[in-house]
């Protein structure tokens, strides 16, 4: 605008300085000053309308960009961009437009995508400007937070019931989709897969461990073997305490139990603790690593009912496409075993291993606790009250599993399904929270029908991996 009037204070210069002409003349070179601003503000104001237009195209390709832009090449990163702007940005007012795009991931993804065109003007062409330049950029950043979603799923019996889990499966693999779609690299979204009933299953294979307790699973699986010695003949013997006594020939028999081998368990472990009730330490409450000491090991279960076996952090989506595919309702629910392993699959332990975090990340932490019933048994009991005690203790300004992943700054979403007419879950709302709102009622979710699983599960998902226009 500087450049306009600076020619037209020189053609008024030399106008003002001219002695020949008419009136005509004199009078059409003072229109052009009328002509000239009247002609620059429609030009100007086609070109406002133009950039906004091309901003909008721009953000929304860089949005686009994003989803892709950690497996694509930089050919082809050029090429989709080219073809997004171009199918959002629709002016004939302002053809042929130059996109150009690139990805970086110092310090957090980021797409940039710059747009160029040049406008045709209408009227400045008098004051020798023909068209007008103009430019506009993009970035959408995500990569500086890093996700790891433990996703805890209700594997009960009572799943089988109204098609949930068919519906759980399915919002499950939609879920999955999004985790992945806002990875642009591996390792920006880990997920770990927690299938639970009564028990979890942390693998058969892991039989020769050290971390786990086999007091339990020894005394109740097994057999009771007989050995004798000394001649035979005679009657008059028979069992007493301990075994065989004495018959007239001389013989004494012994039965002794043998456990069975570890390599025939099936990989379920119940509650950590002492034997005969929760122990003080609170293990089955929390990651604390196992030691030598018998109650802070994971004990093996020979559960009937025993889950699929659970999967770790991972970025193998396929493979956890498939472990969903393969779930199956059975068993009794025992919402904290669940969820203390979610918290696990976070921190690593026992069979689990969680990658090391790179310190130029923020990390966000969530467990996402899926659930159809109310808890009806656990390694010591089958009080609905007590097991929630374990999880969640109101007495105690909210002790328990839950409040101790919360302090250790891990969010936790919560989802009741409800098809049965069930109470609202108390324990399952004072549960949803987060580090900073430790009850936060919008992180609770309620659903009547299992189709309406999905629906929690895409909400839940686009809250985690919202990217954001930066500029």
């Amino acid at each position: 605008m500087l450049s306009v009037w600076t020619k037209l204070r020189r053609a008024l210069t030399a106008f003002a300085g001219a002695r020949g002409g008419n009136v005509a003349l004199t009078f059409a070179m003072a229109t052009l000053p009328i002509i000239g601003g009247v002609g620059a503000a429609v030009d100007f104001s086609r070109a406002n309308s133009i950039k906004t237009a091309m901003q909008a195209a721009l953000d929304s390709t860089a949005l686009m960009l994003a989803k892709e832009a950690g497996t694509d090449t930089a050919s082809q990163l050029q090429a989709n961009a080219t073809k997004y702007f171009n199918a959002l940005f629709s002016r004939p007012d302002a053809p042929n437009p130059t996109i150009t795009a690139s990805y970086t991931t110092a310090g957090g993804s980021a797409v940039v995508v710059n747009g160029s065109v040049s406008m045709p003007t209408k009227f400045l062409g008098i004051l020798g400007y023909n068209s007008l330049t103009i430019n506009n950029s993009s970035t959408t950043k995500w990569g500086s937070t890093r996700l790891r979603v433990a996703l805890v799923l209700d594997n009960t019996g009572s799943m089988q019931d109204d098609g949930k889990m068919t519906a759980l499966k399915s919002a499950t693999h939609a879920l999955l989709s999004q985790l992945q779609g806002a990875a642009s690299n591996n390792g920006d979204v880990y997920v770990s897969i927690i299938p639970f009933s009564k028990d979890v299953n942390v693998g058969s294979s892991n039989y020769s461990a050290s971390w786990i307790d086999w007091t339990d699973w020894n005394s109740q699986n097994g057999s009771q073997q007989t050995s004798c010695s000394g001649g035979g003949g005679g009657g008059g013997g028979g069992w007493g305490n301990g075994g065989w006594g004495n018959n007239g020939g001389g013989n004494n028999c012994t039965q002794t139990w043998v456990p069975n081998n570890h390599n025939t368990w099936n990989g379920c472990i119940t509650d950590r603790g002492g034997s005969n009730a929760p122990d003080p330490n609170n293990y089955d409450q929390n990651v604390i690593a196992p030691t030598t000491t018998a109650a802070s090991k994971f004990p093996a279960e020979q559960y009937g009912n025993c889950p699929l076996q659970m999967m770790g952090l991972s970025y193998n989506w396929a493979s956890m496409n498939s472990l969903v595919d393969q779930m199956y309702p059975n068993g009794n629910t025992n919402q904290p075993i669940g969820l203390v392993w979610g918290w696990q699959s976070l921190v690593g332990g026992g069979p689990l291993t969680a990658p090391a975090k790179d310190p130029n990340y923020q990390y966000t932490d969530v467990i996402i606790l899926m659930s159809d019933g109310l808890n009806t048994q656990n390694r010591w009991s089958t009080s609905q009250s007590a097991i929630d005690k374990r999880m969640y203790d109101s007495s105690k300004s909210g002790a328990g599993t839950c409040a101790n992943i919360k302090n250790a700054g891990v969010t936790i979403y919560t989802v009741q399904v409800n098809t049965g007419g069930d109470p609202t879950s108390t324990l399952l709302q004072n549960c949803a929270g987060s580090p900073d709102k430790f009850i936060d009622p919008s992180k609770f979710f309620m659903v009547t029908t299992s189709s309406g699983l999905g629906t929690v599960f895409n909400t839940i998902g686009t809250s985690l991996t919202q990217l954001r226009v930066a500029k």
